[in-house]
């Protein structure tokens, strides 16, 4: 006999689990994965607000005076809630793309998830609830980031948090769909950060105010999740923000997680029951 210890299966418990125990089991495989590789995200998640807000926010900031461009605020103060949340966006873009088609196409995990008694509606749900909490660590992040950087005003900067990450999950939502329907390598997800992301960084608000656009462009912005999450997060934390328009904003991004969440419940439905 030897000292090897010899893993037994876990034993089937023949009881088919509810609702919000089968979302969870998934957000508890997410965070077996994560807890081993925690340490190079979170660096990640700590390394691009520092350089970002360091970079624009002090560095070229410095040549900003502050003026009616900027509330009367610090350029680092004017884009931190702005620059949070884009941060967020583009956080939640990458973990609902190429990670949900890899579950599909190559770990094909989900469908392993979907042989037992979890359906696939159930498993949506944990997956989004896993990167809604991805995007709260990282959206903390950044705020501590904020406070060591001098990004942030006052106490209100913690608002940010709850806009960055309901951002986050509305556009997470609509990428989750797309990815439940990609077949090949999903070059299409690539597209979408660079034709659809990345111009919504640079000209929805984050760096500046839309109303420098030309009046012809401006409703692009206006429709972008982006612009929506950007004037909440800085209406909340710098002042400025009528009632009416915080309610179109939440409503907005409210309407979007709902459309994209019902989309990739149906395109989960569709690739994974046979």
């Amino acid at each position: 006999m030897t000292g090897t210890t010899v893993a037994t299966a876990p034993k089937a418990t023949g009881r088919v689990v509810g609702v919000w125990r089968a979302a969870t089991l998934r957000v508890e495989a997410c965070w077996r994965w994560y807890r081993r590789s925690w340490r190079t995200t979170l660096q990640a998640s700590a390394l691009q607000p520092l350089l970002f807000l360091g970079a624009m926010g002090l560095c070229f900031g410095s040549q900003v005076q502050p003026g009616p461009a900027t509330g009367g605020y610090l350029y680092v103060q004017y884009i931190a809630p702005a620059l949070m949340v884009s941060t967020v966006l583009t956080t939640a873009v990458a973990e609902a793309g190429k990670p949900v088609l890899s579950s599909f196409q190559w770990q094909r995990d989900f469908i392993a998830v979907t042989a037992t008694p979890v359906t696939p509606g159930q498993l949506l749900a944990g997956q989004l609830l896993w990167i809604t909490l991805r995007l709260l660590i990282g959206a903390v992040v950044f705020l501590l980031i904020g406070i060591l950087l001098g990004g942030w005003v006052d106490g209100w900067a913690v608002l940010a948090v709850p806009v960055a990450v309901l951002t986050g999950a509305a556009c997470a939502a609509p990428v989750a769909a797309y990815a439940a329907t990609v077949r090949g390598d999903g070059h299409g997800l690539v597209a979408i950060n660079r034709f659809v992301v990345l111009p919504m960084t640079l000209f929805a608000g984050t760096f500046f105010p839309i109303s420098a656009l030309p009046l012809a462009v401006r409703p692009i912005a206006w429709i972008s999740p982006l612009w929506h999450g950007n004037e909440l997060a800085r209406g909340l934390t710098l002042g400025g923000l009528s009632a009416p328009a915080a309610v179109l904003h939440v409503a907005y991004l409210v309407v979007l997680l709902t459309v994209g969440a019902v989309a990739a419940r149906r395109q989960f439905y569709r690739r994974l029951v046979v």
